[in-house]
C-alpha cells in the first residue's frame, strides 16, 4: 500500500492535537504525544476497547505503525496509553476532535439547505461504577446531529438527575445558531429554552409530567379538539405510513399557534407553537398508540416539526444503540473516572468517522473492515473515502 497519500491527511489529524498540553513528565516522553492519540483513535476504530486493547492492535500492527508515525522507541505499552488517557483533560481532547470532524463535515454542512438537527439527550455506562470507591455509573449528555451522524459534544454528570445542569453546559460547546436543538422532557426548563433561543437557534421541547402544568394545559387543550379534527386553530398536519420489519406506523403531526390561554405559559422563552405526534403501530394483528405533545419556538411548517421530531430519535437509533450493541459500551468496565469520560468520547468520535465512510455497510462491518485492512482504516481516519 502506499502511504504517501495519506500522510498528510495523518498530519492535519496530528496537527489537531497540537493544543493538548503534554501531562507527562519530560523524562516520560520516550513516545510522541501526538503518536500515541492517533493510535489510540486507530485502534479504537478497529474494535478496541481499553489501554491492554489498545496495545496489543500497536503491537500487531507494529511495521506498519513505525512507518506512518513517529515512534522512534517502538510501540508504546499499555501503561503509557493508560497513563496518556487518564492525563489528558476530557474537555481538551473533545474540542480537537470537534475540530477535526469540522474539517472532515464542512463541505456536506454547506450543501444542506435544511436546519440541522442537534439532538440532546443523556447515556449511562451501566457497568462503569465502583461501589467499593462509592464511583457511581458514567452518566453523559451529548449532543447529536443526526443529519450528519456525528457526535458534536459531550458533558459527563454524576447522574441522570444532573442533566438538568448539564445540557446547558455541553450546548455551550457547539454553535446552535440556525439549528433546531430537541431535548426530551427532562430538558423542557424556563432557563434552557432561553438559552437555545438567546443563542439563535429553535428548539422542540418534549412535554411530560415534570412541567405538570403545561403538560396537562396543553393535554387538555388538543384533546378538547380532537372532535371537530382540530378545526378553526390555524392547525396544519402531516402525515406519513411506513411498513417495514413486521410492522405498519401511522404517524400524524399537528402544528398550531400557541392558543391565547397558553401564551402566559411563555416566560421570555420565545414560545410560538405547539405539536403533537401520534404513532399508531400494527404488529402481528395488535395495535398501539402513543400521542407525544412538544413546544417550540418554531414558526409554523409541520413538516419542519415532524422532521425535528424524528430526527430526536435519531440519538438512540443512531447513536447509542450502535455504542451499545456493536462497541459493546454498556459492558464497559473501565473504572477510573477520567478515563471512562475519554473512551466515551472516543467511541462517539470513531462512531462519527465511521459514518462518514461511504461504503455500504453496517458499522459492525466497517469497524471490522478497519481491523483488517489498513488502507480501509486510512480511509476512515483521514476522510479519504468520502
Amino acid at each position: 500500500m502506499d502511504l504517501g497519500k495519506f500522510q498528510l491527511d495523518v498530519a492535519d489529524l496530528a496537527d489537531a492535537f497540537e493544543t493538548i498540553d503534554d501531562p507527562r513528565s519530560e523524562m516520560n516522553r520516550r513516545h510522541p504525544l501526538i503518536s500515541v492519540l492517533t493510535i489510540a483513535v486507530m485502534a479504537v476504530l478497529s474494535g478496541a476497547g481499553g489501554p491492554t486493547a489498545i496495545a496489543d492492535w500497536a503491537n500487531m500492527k507494529s511495521e506498519w505503525l513505525t512507518k506512518l508515525l513517529t515512534l522512534p522507541h517502538g510501540i508504546p505499552q499499555k501503561d503509557v496509553f493508560r497513563r496518556v488517557l487518564m492525563s489528558i483533560n476530557p474537555a481538551v481532547f473533545q474540542a480537537c476532535f470537534a475540530q477535526w470532524v469540522h474539517q472532515l463535515t464542512a463541505a456536506h454542512k454547506s450543501a444542506d439547505e435544511n436546519k440541522p438537527v442537534l439532538s440532546i439527550d443523556g447515556k449511562t455506562l451501566r457497568r462503569s461504577h465502583d461501589r467499593a470507591k462509592g464511583l457511581g455509573a458514567l452518566h453523559s449528555v451529548s449532543v447529536w446531529a443526526g443529519d450528519y451522524g456525528l457526535t458534536l459534544a459531550q458533558v459527563a454528570c454524576a447522574e441522570k438527575s444532573n442533566e438538568i445542569t448539564a445540557i446547558p453546559e455541553v450546548m455551550k460547546l457547539v454553535d446552535i445558531k440556525g439549528a433546531i436543538v430537541t431535548i426530551d422532557a427532562m430538558g423542557t426548563q424556563k432557563a434552557i429554552a432561553k438559552q437555545i433561543v438567546d443563542g439563535q437557534g429553535d428548539y422542540v421541547l418534549a412535554l411530560k409530567g415534570n412541567q405538570e402544568k403545561l403538560h396537562q394545559a396543553v393535554a387538555k387543550y388538543v384533546d378538547a379538539r380532537l372532535e371537530n379534527d382540530f378545526q378553526g386553530i390555524g392547525a396544519c398536519r402531516h402525515e406519513t405510513h411506513e411498513t417495514g420489519h413486521g410492522r405498519q406506523e401511522h404517524r400524524l403531526y399537528v402544528q398550531f399557534p400557541v392558543p391565547e390561554e397558553l401564551a402566559g405559559q411563555d416566560d421570555g422563552r420565545g414560545l410560538k407553537t405547539i405539536g403533537v405526534a401520534m404513532l399508531t403501530t400494527v404488529r402481528n394483528g395488535t395495535e398501539t398508540s402513543d400521542v407525544r405533545y412538544f413546544i417550540s419556538s418554531l414558526a409554523m411548517g409541520v413538516k419542519q416539526f415532524a422532521r425535528a421530531v424524528r430526527g430526536h430519535w435519531s440519538i438512540e437509533n443512531g447513536c447509542h444503540w450502535i455504542l451499545d450493541m456493536v462497541y459493546r459500551e454498556d459492558e464497559s468496565r473501565i473504572r477510573q473516572e477520567r478515563l471512562r469520560e475519554i473512551f466515551a468520547w472516543m467511541n462517539r468520535f470513531t462512531l462519527s468517522l465511521l459514518k462518514q465512510h461511504p461504503a455500504k455497510k453496517s458499522i459492525a462491518m466497517k469497524r471490522r473492515s478497519c481491523a483488517w485492512n489498513d488502507e480501509f482504516l486510512l480511509q476512515v481516519l483521514t476522510g479519504k473515502g468520502t
